[in-house]
């Protein structure tokens, strides 16, 4: 078990010296984003060999958000051509109207800082497959932190 541990350590840091190339834009659907309740229009730009810039406008039953991430994109071509995986920081605007237990009704606007970190499999024609983990720490309303799930995204390469 410890020479597993040590091969797969060994393997997910030398993909993380190995920089991906980004190759062109994508857009599509992001299922899950908006704390795990709704969908979001991802749109990816590249900004160099390696870095992008991620931007999501999603909506659900509270409200609506907007989410721009810059992103450094490192190649896991070791587990097979096509992966890899990402990291970013970036800021998230909300518009929201939610209940509290109680039945009172709350209007908020929220602005945060999101984190991101994920995986993306490039297939040979342009369709992208990526799964992300995005938090955001809200400033407003009190501060609060919002895990937002895991989200699996499909997205067209142009």
């Amino acid at each position: 078990m410890k020479k597993m541990l040590l091969i797969a350590a060994l393997v997910i840091g030398f993909a993380g010296i190995t920089s991906a190339q980004v190759d062109g834009k994508a857009i599509g659907i992001r299922f899950g984003g908006l704390a795990g309740y709704g969908a979001e229009v991802s749109y990816q730009h590249p900004l160099g060999s390696s870095n992008r810039l991620e931007a999501d406008l999603g909506w659900n039953y509270y409200g609506l958000g907007l989410t721009g991430v810059y992103q450094w994109v490192w190649d896991l071509s070791a587990l097979a051509d096509g992966f890899n995986w990402y990291a970013g920081v970036g800021g998230a605007l909300g518009l929201y109207d939610y209940a509290y237990t109680g039945g009172t009704r709350n209007n908020a606007f929220n602005l945060g800082v999101a984190g991101q970190v994920g995986i993306e499999y490039n297939f040979n024609i342009p369709i992208q497959l990526s799964l992300d983990y995005r938090p955001v720490l809200y400033l407003f309303s009190g501060g609060h932190f919002a895990p937002d799930g895991v989200a699996l995204s499909v997205r067209y390469k142009f």
